[in-house]
């Protein structure tokens, strides 16, 4: 079937057959990540819609909101050749009315590692998200781990407010040489990207010891390391379902993350472990 391309509610509703409904959030940018969301989705549903919107809500005052890649037309040819039904490409007056009053709140686990760093962002994804939810109406919907208190938080919303819709994680896609695969990656010179790789070894060195404070100590040598050109805003080790900091008696599944800046770019990854005694 022809790619339908649907901007505005009306369009959504002419394009949504029977069966079973998955949603891919992007921002557009669409990667070999997404092409895996996509896949993901694929499989489970009958019917796969993509939505690219550059959200302006999840961005802070002085982010890359204005400047970050929009690719549309590439984008739809990834889509077509993923075999995707429909994409959502809204504009910002279709998302926001102008009097627009109530978001979402992503609460205490919004405040913390990420969005620390970052106030507001997950309060403006999660809004996004269930706008996204409520005009689709998906039956599952799939987002990537490298973003994982995002993956967290939606999970979260998803039980608190009683939304009928299944979540999908799918593993994080890397580059040969182990960067996560991002759309800003596109804005890394060759001796960016370098310095960036610091990322990928300090997770990979971290996750190879056995306790918390040793994980923390050695994924921190390797990031200093790396040298003045990588600003570190965080390295956390935390619980995958409320992102509080791991103590040294935590057992079971932990998330080391951590986000950082070269140049102009900020770049964030991450990888899963799973923590015992006697590990």
């Amino acid at each position: 079937m022809e790619l339908i391309v649907a901007r505005d509610r009306e369009d959504l509703v002419k394009a949504r057959r029977g069966g079973e409904v998955a949603l891919v959030p992007t921002m557009g940018a669409l990667h070999e990540g997404h092409r895996s969301l996509i896949r993901q989705a694929r499989v489970r549903a009958d019917q796969v819609v993509v939505s690219i919107f550059v959200n302006p809500l999840q961005f802070g005052p002085n982010e890359d909101f204005s400047r970050y890649p929009r690719t549309f037309e590439a984008d739809l040819d990834v889509c077509r050749a993923e075999g995707v039904d429909v994409v959502f490409h809204p504009d910002v007056e279709e998302m926001y009315a102008p009097d627009r009053q109530v978001s979402v709140s992503a609460g205490p686990m919004g405040e913390v590692v990420e969005g620390a760093h970052r106030p507001g962002h997950f309060d403006g994804v999660l809004t996004v998200v269930l706008k996204l939810f409520n005009l689709v109406r998906p039956d599952l919907a799939v987002f990537g781990q490298k973003d994982a208190q995002q993956l967290a938080l939606i999970r979260r919303m998803v039980a608190d407010l009683d939304l009928p819709i299944e979540i999908l994680g799918a593993p994080t896609v890397r580059e040969p040489d182990g960067l996560a695969l991002s759309s800003r990656n596109r804005y890394l010179s060759d001796d960016d990207r370098r310095v960036a790789l610091a990322l990928s070894r300090a997770l990979r060195a971290g996750a190879a010891e056995l306790a918390p404070a040793a994980i923390r100590a050695t994924a921190r040598e390797v990031l200093a390391a790396a040298g003045p050109r990588l600003e570190v805003d965080y390295l956390a080790l935390v619980d995958p379902e409320t992102f509080a900091d791991v103590d040294e008696s935590y057992e079971g599944m932990a998330v080391l993350a951590v986000a950082a800046r070269v140049g102009a770019t900020r770049l964030i990854d991450n990888v899963t472990l799973t923590l015992t005694r006697g590990r």
